[in-house]
């Protein structure tokens, strides 16, 4: 849902597939202090699990 909603916002990301990268999981632990997914880094902010209002904010969007 994460790709899907920021791709049709026209916001360019870096999707890591940590599933098949073990040092991948190690740097979103780290930056997250969780193993859940997906963890979306927007500046200085970091946001674990999809929240829609949240990436809206961190984003500067506004719901239509």
């Amino acid at each position: 849902m994460a790709r899907e909603f920021l791709s049709s916002k026209g916001v360019e990301f870096e999707a890591v597939d940590v599933s098949s990268d073990p040092a991948a999981i190690d740097e979103m632990i780290q930056l997250s202090g969780a193993m859940a997914t997906p963890v979306i880094i927007i500046g200085e902010q970091v946001i674990v699990g999809w929240d829609r209002g949240k990436v809206e904010r961190a984003l500067n969007l506004q719901r239509k």
